[in-house]
């Protein structure tokens, strides 16, 4: 069979090329509305009226989305490292309905809260609003955007408590709010994420207080970071050896439960319960965990007693690990007496 004529290919795919390089016009609209609301900062130095805006910095598209006989619709937008972009999150990113990532990172200027806007985006899977000055409550109506996959709100100024309306979010992958202001506990409502797919719960270094809620115990959390808040009472539901639990930290917090009562998930990489309150002695089963992914445990600031089991896991970890408890002993401290 006769190849195609080059010239004629080029041709036939024309109309792509031209739909692919086409940006449409409303989603132009909205970006040049929210290039306006920051002052025309140099970020969007590229976002000119003559130009594609699928071309522009910061700016994804895809042409195959259906219905785009008007262009090619915007995607995805990135606005990072710039501490020209200055104010709060326009609204108009409201305006852009075929959305699903959106992420505003390393932005020490943009202020205020997050626009109920966002809320029309139907599509929205991926929110990344993190290292900026953003301030207020997380608003509960995050929950109405239930195409949401990841939320991260790290290091910024978020304060108040965290929305129990986030827990019927039915596809959310993680959840980080670390390094903010957060108050008050933890939702029990947490506890109804689909117990063999939660998301990575991530709350470290917030102002968090209270029991955390016994039903955080039926997910079996891939990760679970509840380090340097205020927490206080039992940790141990977290664990078993029947969950798939990799990641637990729960340092520096003022948990209190006797450790030898619990059991390691097995395929646990990294442990840290460090400056609490925590009693008993370590269970022989940590040696049982696979020891060649495990590459954090720490068990220092607790009041735990006992010989330190000797195996795989336990002789990872030298002294810094063990220490200031209140009568721990056998390598790598010193051996146990008698008394």
């Amino acid at each position: 069979m006769a190849s195609l004529p080059h010239s004629f290919v080029i041709l036939l795919l024309l109309p792509l090329l031209i739909a692919a390089d086409k940006c449409n016009k409303e989603d132009k609209r909205a970006l040049i509305s929210i290039k306006s609301a920051f002052n025309n900062a140099y970020h969007f130095a590229s976002w000119t009226s003559t130009s594609a805006c699928c071309d522009w910095y910061g700016v994804e598209c895809d042409p195959g989305v259906p219905g785009n006989s008007d262009g090619s619709r915007v995607t995805g937008l990135y606005v990072i490292t710039d501490s020209n972009v200055t104010g709060p999150i326009p609204s108009a990113v409201g305006d852009l309905p075929f959305l699903t990532s959106l992420r505003f990172h390393k932005l020490p200027n943009l202020t205020g809260n997050i626009p109920s806007s966002i809320t029309r985006l139907t599509r929205l899977s991926v929110l990344i609003l993190s290292w900026n000055s953003l301030s207020g409550p997380i608003p509960s109506f995050l929950s109405q955007i239930p195409s949401l996959t990841i939320i991260n709100l790290s290091f910024n100024l978020f304060s108040g408590s965290i929305p129990a309306e986030l827990a019927n979010l039915p596809s959310l992958l993680g959840l980080d709010f670390s390094r903010n202001r957060l108050t008050g506990p933890i939702p029990s409502e947490f506890g109804n994420f689909p117990k063999s797919s939660p998301p990575d719960l991530i709350l470290n270094h917030n102002s968090l207080s209270g029991n955390l809620p016994v039903s955080l115990g039926v997910p079996e959390w891939g990760t679970i970071d509840l380090s340097r808040n205020s927490f206080t009472g039992d940790g141990s539901f977290l664990f078993g050896a029947g969950k798939s639990t990799q990641v637990i930290d729960l340092s520096r917090n003022e948990f209190a439960f006797d450790l030898s009562r619990i059991t390691f998930p097995v395929n646990l990489t990294s442990l840290d319960l460090n400056h609490n309150k925590i009693s008993g002695s370590i269970p022989a089963q940590i040696n049982q965990v696979e020891a060649n992914f495990f590459s954090q445990f720490n068990v220092s600031y607790n009041q735990l007693c006992g010989q330190i089991p000797a195996g795989p896991i336990t002789a990872k970890f030298g002294v810094d690990a063990y220490f200031h408890n209140k009568c721990l002993c056998g390598s790598p401290l010193p051996p146990c007496t008698s008394s």
